[in-house]
């Protein structure tokens, strides 16, 4: 019986953090194992805000590298830069000829970013179409989704019913993969809002690729709050409280056993433990990294290995998908 397939990807800006890999990478590691696994890093979707080239090229293959030494195993797992594969594209534009444009005007990520930003441009509001193109391509069975892709994947839903009812079964209709034990981190600074890469203030985030006199600096300079117990409280404490959720989802130790081991002690005790915890995570990956970056054939295979599967797997669906609407598929 053939695997389930799985598909994520994140997109090249900033730097992945440690939000990333709770958040996202660490539960990869995991299905990577039961599910037949397409990770891609979006580069199309990093041009709906402003990049410099040089930069953008290094950080998709810095991506890469990171997942790798991460623990996503080229073996196990398919690797692929978006752009490699033109299908995403094509796709894209005939599924834009199925989108209503008050299902884009309703995405509230558009609306929360075209608020920030002066570069609002057509392909921000049509990010949601493409992101269903990459999700249906590969027949995906399961999506990994955060609360702010829900949405998005919805969208890719509805589309692919619409485009079942005119046209027969061509896409399978994707669930939401929600892992139980995804953590949602949150800033270091401002613990109200998502621990992001593309943050401007690095003291937000713990980068992956962050030395450990980096993160003991970040971690106790946290915002917790003027008491002196540490409790779970995300009401009152809510700094504190992101600090041992991240304590939490790096351990086996639950919240009442952390909670209680700490019980009397001081704040810079319990960021000072913190801080060894996550630098234990990240110096393996780290030296991982720096040996895999330098190692540009290496690479060079992995995205090679990676795209040629990826065209295989999505030329099945966009030939389909060519046929139905009525388009003469080239001849290659």
């Amino acid at each position: 019986m053939s695997k389930k397939i799985i598909l994520s990807g994140i997109q090249p800006s900033g730097s992945l953090c440690l939000g990333n890999y709770l958040g996202a990478i660490k539960q990869w590691n995991d299905l990577q194992e039961e599910y037949e696994s397409i990770f891609l890093v979006v580069d199309l979707h990093a041009l709906t805000m402003p990049q410099v080239p040089v930069d953008l090229r290094n950080r998709c293959l810095s991506f890469v590298a990171q997942y790798i030494a991460s623990g996503i195993d080229p073996e196990k797992s398919n690797i692929c830069i978006q752009s490699h594969v033109s299908h995403h594209a094509e796709l894209m534009w005939i599924l834009s000829c199925f989108t209503y444009l008050g299902e884009l005007s309703r995405m509230t990520q558009f609306k929360d970013k075209s608020s920030k930003s002066k570069n609002v441009n057509a392909g921000l509001y049509t990010y949601p179409i493409l992101m269903a193109a990459d999700i249906l391509l590969y027949q995906a069975d399961l999506v990994p989704v955060g609360a702010d892709q829900k949405q998005h994947l919805e969208l890719a839903r509805d589309l692919a019913n619409r485009f079942n009812h005119k046209y027969s079964d061509t896409f399978k209709i994707p669930e939401p993969y929600i892992h139980s034990k995804g953590a949602r981190v949150m800033s270091l600074q401002d613990p109200e809002n998502k621990m992001s890469k593309s943050d401007e203030n690095k003291n937000n985030i713990i980068s992956l690729l962050d030395g450990p006199s980096i993160v003991k600096k970040k971690i106790n300079r946290a915002v917790t709050d003027s008491g002196i117990e540490i409790k779970y409280d995300k009401k009152n404490k809510l700094g504190l409280s992101n600090l041992i959720n991240i304590y939490h989802s790096l351990t086996n130790m639950s919240i009442k056993e952390i909670e209680d081991k700490y019980v009397g002690k001081l704040y810079s005790v319990f960021k000072n433990d913190l801080s060894d915890i996550i630098i234990d995570l990240l110096d393996p990956i780290k030296s991982e990294y720096s040996k895999i970056i330098q190692d540009k054939n290496y690479l060079n295979s992995i995205l090679k290995s990676g795209s040629n599967y990826a065209r295989y797997k999505s030329m099945k669906t966009i030939s389909k998908v060519y046929k139905k609407v009525g388009l003469i598929r080239r001849i290659s």
